[in-house]
């Protein structure tokens, strides 16, 4: 994030109102009052500067800290935010983890190494000739980490540990379970690869290396 996003972008707009004077009719008898010039500009600046976002500043927001495995990363890219690489790749592993399960590769084939997916894919059709069905179920995700990186002149690259709740069953043709229990909550934990080119400004990472942690 379903699209992943190993990490997940917002895009802010501004929008200008002008604030029109509403003249009513002159009656003849308006008290005069003396204005003075330079308040007079000064209120103007303020005013100006209050309605043109252009106009003020605009300092970027401070860089969040990195842990000591993600540092080499945040090294290789200065705007490297480890908070939102690790949403993202919750988002990818509940979202990768599912649609294994379901068979269906298509919808997460661009976020798949090639190596990956042609192991998946094998997965697949040996279950589906074999007339098994799984369903995964998650409960939650309870830690997500960095554990180990590497940066190269090419690309970026992050192993990251996920521990999680999860309900896996896996059914023959006939519904019988032949794996898993539909009625226990089982702790899994893996360990993933991602991997991102530098010179990309695509924000997702690819999958390029399952296993148990």
């Amino acid at each position: 994030m379903d699209p992943v996003l190993l990490f997940f972008i917002g895009v802010a707009g501004f929008v200008l109102f002008r604030l029109f004077s509403v003249l009513g009719t002159r009656t003849g008898h308006e008290a005069r009052h003396e204005i003075d010039p330079q308040a007079q500009r000064s209120a103007d600046e303020r005013q100006r500067a209050d309605s043109d976002p252009l106009e003020q500043d605009d300092e970027p927001a401070p860089v969040q800290p990195v842990s000591t495995n993600a540092r080499i990363l945040r090294e290789g890219d200065e705007a490297f935010d480890e908070s939102d690489y690790l949403t993202g790749a919750r988002m990818a592993y509940e979202m990768i983890v599912e649609a294994f399960a379901a068979g269906d590769l298509k919808s997460i084939r661009a976020f798949l190494g090639d190596s990956v997916y042609d192991a998946f894919k094998q997965a697949v059709v040996a279950r589906e000739e074999a007339g098994q069905k799984t369903d995964v179920k998650f409960v939650g995700i309870e830690h997500a980490a960095i554990v180990d990186a590497e940066v190269d002149p090419d690309s970026m690259t992050a192993v990251t540990e996920f521990t999680s709740n999860q309900v896996r069953v896996t059914r023959d043709k006939d519904g019988n379970v032949v794996d898993g229990d539909p009625n226990r909550i089982d702790l899994v934990r893996d360990r993933w690869t991602f991997t991102k080119k530098r010179s990309s400004r695509d924000p997702n990472w690819t999958l390029i290396a399952t296993g148990g942690a």
